[in-house]
Formats: C-alpha cells, structure tokens, sequence
C-alpha cells in the first residue's frame, strides 16, 4: 500500500510522517509525501528531530504532486491544520482520503527548548498514528470501513 503524506509546504508535517511511516512500515507499506505549494527544501530542525529520534532522513525532499504522476498513492492523508485555518491540500486521484491533522510545530515560538519540544511533540502524535494505522486488519476491511478507521486514527 502506498500511503501519501500532503501538507502545503511539504517541508515538516507531512515529511515527518512520510519518515516515520516508513521507518515503522512493514513490508508492502510505503509512504511518500508532497505539498500543494511546496517549499522547495525541508525544514532543517525537521531533519534534526528525525535524526535525533533514530530515524533516516535519506531521500527526503520537499515536492509538488506532479512528482507522482506516474505511481499513485492508494491513500492520501491530510495532515494540514484546519484548526489552524490553514487550507488543506486537494489530491483530484482516485485515492482513498482522509485526514489526521497536526498543529504546525515550526509556527511555535519560543526558544530552542520550546521549539524542540513542538517537534518532538508532534514526531510523537504522528507514531501514535502509524501504530494505529498498522494494527488495522486491512484484509478484512472493505474501503467504507476503512475510511471509518483512518478518520476515527486521525482525531488520536
């Protein structure tokens, strides 16, 4: 299964989640992850979370859709902040959607402690997530239900 990770920047939330997922992932799950304006680079203290959480950051980069034209997610989850009253990114493909939103850590100010902690904070909602997400017994849920679960994943 090919899950996609959208944000708008596609340089923290959405990166964060793609490397988590994958770092968790047993085989046949793959994650990606783009953003409807992306940034074009990920945030540095994004990289240094992952790296100081033990998990690889190889191959992480900041993209538009179009960079997956040409293999499709089965999956797109949402992770922008509508609390936040950010604006989601659409994706038009035949995917199955949902939506797990995080508070954006690097909109926190403060000082490094405080900062850190944002994104540590939320590297940590996001496992929570994944580990839902994986104990899921996919051959046994049709799409309905498995959209029941992703959403009921998304307000951990």
């Amino acid at each position: 299964m090919r899950v996609l990770f959208m944000c708008t920047a596609n340089s923290c939330r959405s990166i964060l989640s793609e490397a988590l997922f994958n770092h968790l992932a047993p085989a046949g799950f793959e994650a990606v992850s783009s953003g409807s304006f992306p940034k074009g680079q990920v945030l540095p203290r994004s990289l240094t979370t992952l790296q100081q959480a033990g998990i690889s950051i190889e191959g992480l980069s900041s993209k538009g859709n179009d960079a997956f034209e040409g293999n499709p997610p089965d999956l797109v989850i949402t992770v922008c902040d509508k609390a936040a009253g950010e604006t989601c990114p659409v994706y038009f493909g035949a995917a199955l959607k949902a939506h797990w939103g995080l508070e954006d850590p690097s909109d926190v100010t403060g000082d490094d402690a405080q900062i850190n902690a944002a994104f540590v904070a939320t590297l940590l909602r996001i496992e929570v997530r994944c580990r839902a997400f994986f104990a899921l017994a996919f051959d046994e849920l049709g799409p309905q239900q498995l959209k029941h679960e992703l959403d009921r994943i998304g307000s951990l």
